[in-house]
This record gives C-alpha cells, structure tokens and sequence, in this order.
C-alpha cells in the first residue's frame, strides 16, 4: 500500500523520457564493448589458436583493472549524480579530481607491470611458452592503453551524471567502432599495414584509446561540461575524500568478489569437459549482448534517484526506486524471452559438435531463468541501491550468494559428485536467482534513501 501511495508522486512521461534518455545510450556503449571482445576473437581466431588463446589470456590483466576503474568510476558516479541533483558544480569538480587521482595511481600501476614485467603477468594465467610470448608482446603494446582508459572513464562517468550521457556514449562507441576497423587492418595487415597479429590488436586498442581521450578532452572544453579543476588538484577537501572512499571501498570489494567468481565459474566449467567450455564459452557471449539493455537501465536508475535524492527530494527519489525496482521484474523477463527466442539460431549458427549443441540448447534455457535474476539485480542492487549510497550490501550479497553457496556447489558438483555440466552449469547461475528475496528484503528497508551530499 505504502509503495502504491509513492508511485502517484511520480510524473510519469518525465519519468520514462528521462530513463529513456539515459539507459539507451549506456546499453549501446555496453552493446559495442561487448562487440569488441566478440571481434577480437572472432578476427584472431581466423589466424591461429595460439593467437587467439593468448590474447585472451592477456586481455585478463585489463579484466583486473577494471574493477578497480569500475570501482572508481562507480563512487563517482553515486556522489555525482547527487550532488548535480543538488546543483553542486564545485563539488563535482572536486570529485572529477578525486578519480582522477584514484584511477591514475591504479592505471599507472598496471602500466608499468604490463612495460616491466609482462612474462611475469602472463605466467599467472599460463606454464605455455609460447602464449607467454605472444601474451606479452600483446602487454608491451596494450599497457599504453591501460594507462589512459582510467583517465577516459573519468571523463566519460562525469558526462554520465551531468546529463551529457549522449555525447560520452557517442564519445565511446566511435573508439570501438574505431577499435573493431583497427584490428581488422593490423591483424590481417590490410591497406598495405604490416601483418601484426596480436600485436596488431593491442596497437589498434592503444590507437582507439588514445583517440577517445583526445574526444573526451575535446568535448569537455565546451562551457556547459563539467572539467578537472587543477587549480586545487592537491587540495582535496577531506570530507568529500573521506566519502568517496566510504562509497568506493565496498564497490571494490563488491567488484572484485564478483570478477575473480566469474572467472572461477569459467575456470569449473572448462574442467568439466571441452565440450561443455566451447558451448559455455558460446552462452557467455550471447549473455553479455543481451545483459546489454539491463546495464543501461541500472546504470540510468543509479543517476535519476541519485539526483532526486541529492535534491532533498527523498520521497520522490524513493517513488523513481521503487517504479525501478518493478521495471526490472519485466526487462527479466523480456530477457528470458529473447534467450528463448534465440536459441534455435545460436545453436545453428555456431561449428560445435553434437554433444556441444546439446549443452548449449540446456544452458540456453538454464539461462533464460538466470536472466530475472540478473536484471532485478542489477538494476535494484547497481542501480537504485547504489544510487543512495547503499554499496555494501552488494558486497555482502556476493561473498553469501556467490562464494558461499554457488561456487562451492559447483565445485562439488563438478569434482565430487560429478555431476552433469548442464547441472554444475545451473549452479553457477544459482547466485543472481537465489539473492532476489534477499535483495526485496534489503530494498523495503530504504537504508538507500538517504541525501549524501553536504
């Protein structure tokens, strides 16, 4: 009843015109991320297995960086979008300094382990000599690249929350765009250029990179843009230090339970057979695509509550939560229908043999019911959660959900009881389904409306 009487506070074609406006060009900029990743491997498969095995044991060490530039960009972009709510430029520009700060120590760090000691990172991951040779050539060329996407994904979270998420979504999809043409000239050596194979790859990333923070520069120089204030770059105040720090230490914490789980969940899989990793690997890609359009409305739930809240408008930031948290119920299962849907042509369309196919189609529908939890999590948890400041409970949910019950289950299953892969499949996506009564019950608390501005 409580929830029925909020939701008449809301005005709804401001309200579906704003979610609108946000979560399309973020679900596009996930959309053409993923596309990267599908290119990378479907281009450098073409030319050896060795190329593509390596590479995509490389592009690891990135996988790390982000969650620590996610982390980042993530606190920014909760005390961001509440104090533009408020109308705060000032402050907000004291933020775009503290992540600056933030992911320029980090982005460093990976750098120079990627200039120095690369064989080092790549023997992580694998005793091939081989791969640790072409994983490290990658990581020479590549580490340039890691040196300036944490400074690029300042610049792009500011626009985010400042309501130019249009033209940092544009801003992103021309690098990749740009990163995909790349790769097929240096890869392949097309238009005369020499024939690079992975290190084309990681020159066409390194290229791209460079240009989408010359257009993130470019673009941020226009008066209505929200810009790093290097006057007082050393001076940060200690209060909003101190508070991007409350917010960013659990989003690490939350984000690196949930990276290191996922590649144990890949790691589970590939032991349990070759064919059950091909047709996981295949699952996989045609998850991310579809996950698009729920990261693009988690990341617009955090920044429309956050204004409201920050505003001083606690009730109708509470109404934007709650209309959120209902929205999620429906992209679910409209998710599940599309995994449904596509289906019969995924199977068709890829070269797996019979018993792949077979586990493919089961992992498929397995994953149709992943998909609910997945996007009410998602959106509730990444985006209306966070967006009021409530970051730890994320991180509490992963450590019980993920590495408590999913992971060990699937181990067992997988080593112990030898169970089916379709089984120790399902028990990898037992996490985003199972947390959902517990993530209603945190949500009805409203710990998450809370003004965190000053």
């Amino acid at each position: 009843m409580k929830e029925k009487k909020q939701e008449v506070l809301i005005n709804k074609k401001d309200f579906y015109g704003n979610l609108t406006r946000l979560a399309l060009p973020i679900a596009l900029q996930s959309l053409m991320l993923a596309a990267v990743a599908a290119g990378d491997a479907l281009m450098l498969g073409k030319v050896a297995q060795n190329e593509m095995t390596a590479v995509s044991l490389a592009t690891q060490i990135q996988f790390v960086q982000n969650m620590f530039i996610m982390a980042v960009a993530g606190a920014g972009a909760i005390l961001g979008a509440q104090y533009w709510g408020k109308g705060d430029k000032h402050t907000l520009e004291d933020i775009f300094n503290i992540m600056l700060r933030f992911s320029g120590i980090v982005s460093i760090i990976f750098f120079l382990g990627c200039e120095l000691a690369p064989e080092l990172l790549m023997h992580i991951f694998t005793h091939d000599e081989p791969l640790i040779v072409i994983g490290s050539s990658y990581l020479r060329i590549a580490g340039w690249s890691y040196l300036l996407t944490g400074v690029s994904q300042c610049y792009l979270t500011i626009m985010k929350v400042s309501e130019h998420v249009k033209p940092g979504a544009l801003i992103s999809s021309c690098a990749v765009v740009l990163n995909i043409c790349l790769n097929a000239v240096f890869i392949f050596g097309l238009f005369g250029a020499p024939q690079m194979q992975a290190r084309g790859a990681a020159l066409a990333t390194t290229i791209s990179r460079i240009i989408e923070l010359g257009l993130c520069i470019a673009v941020s120089s226009k008066g209505s843009y929200i810009r790093p204030a290097f006057d007082r770059f050393m001076r940060l105040p200690k209060q909003l230090k101190s508070d991007f720090i409350r917010q960013c230490l659990p989003l690490m914490g939350g984000s690196l339970c949930w990276g290191v789980g996922f590649t144990s969940y890949t790691a589970i899989m590939g032991h349990v057979g070759t064919d059950a990793a091909a047709a996981n690997s295949v699952a996989a890609v045609v998850r991310d695509l579809i996950c698009c359009m729920c990261n693009g409305i988690g990341s617009a739930a955090g920044i429309m509550v956050g204004n409201e809240l920050g505003a001083g408008r606690l009730d109708i930031g509470k109404a934007y939560g709650i209309k959120l948290k209902n929205l999620s119920y429906v992209i679910g299962f409209i998710s599940t229908a599309l995994v449904l849907a596509v289906t019969p042509f995924v199977v068709r369309m890829v070269i797996l043999t019979d018993q792949a196919r077979g586990y493919l189609t089961g992992m498929m529908v397995i994953m149709s019911i992943y998909m609910i939890g997945r996007c009410v999590n998602t959106v509730t948890i990444n985006g209306v959660l966070d967006g009021g400041g409530d970051t730890l409970f994320d991180m509490y949910s992963l450590i019980v959900c993920m590495w408590l019950i999913a992971i060990p289950l699937a181990l067992m299953g997988a080593f112990v009881f030898h169970w089916s892969p379709l089984a120790v499949y399902a028990c990898t996506c037992l996490d985003e389904v199972g947390k959902i009564p517990w993530v209603m019950i945190r949500f009805r608390k409203y710990k998450w409306v809370q003004d965190l501005t000053r």
